[in-house]
């Protein structure tokens, strides 16, 4: 039987695993595919009726999520690592016209939903998430279209992608907080 703690760590572990990986994979598919790619632009994938987005926008609104679960399962220090670690491996990983749109549209919003998501976790940890993401996400989306692509064109059908992977994410937080509670497995 796995111990309270084993199960954090190999859960933080695969959290964190994902987390690194989230925007390399965003940056990528930005970068190749789509319904629609844009020379010298994004390519682009439809989110809403009559609204696309660079094809990368619902993995990089998963990158929100894990790191709140990073922080969940590892707690504080090693969450602002992996936000650290993250934005160095997207600036090492990205194509160059992304690389400073990428590392640091991802780092500073991921320090907003840090900042937002600690003081509301510890008692509200699906309102932490959804809360946090949402803010992180208008950020994140903002920072990446300017600095990539010197147009805030896309802004729209950012949110909205980004905004449904934070409610597609609720029901598997809300599982997760009760399974903790069952289990008796308390956030770091």
């Amino acid at each position: 039987m796995i111990t309270h703690d084993g199960r954090r760590f190999v859960e933080g572990l695969l959290f964190l695993i994902l987390f690194c990986l989230t925007i390399p994979a965003a940056n990528w598919l930005t970068s190749h595919l789509g319904t629609t790619c844009i020379p010298d632009g994004p390519c682009l994938i439809p989110v809403a009726p009559g609204l696309l987005a660079p094809s990368g926008v619902l993995v990089a609104g998963a990158a929100l999520v894990l790191r709140d679960l990073v922080q969940r399962r590892f707690g504080v220090g090693i969450s602002v690592c992996a936000i650290v670690m993250g934005a160095a491996i997207s600036g090492l990983l990205a194509p160059a016209s992304l690389v400073v749109a990428s590392a640091t549209a991802f780092l500073v919003s991921e320090f907003a939903d840090f900042a937002i998501y600690t003081p509301l976790a510890r008692r509200h940890f699906v309102t932490a998430v959804v809360v946090s993401g949402l803010i992180g996400l208008v950020v994140d989306s903002a920072l990446f279209l300017w600095f990539a692509f010197g147009s805030l064109e896309f802004l729209g059908g950012l949110i909205i992608g980004k905004t449904w992977t934070i409610l597609l994410s609720i029901p598997l937080m809300i599982w997760l907080k009760k399974r903790d509670e069952r289990l008796g497995l308390v956030a770091v």
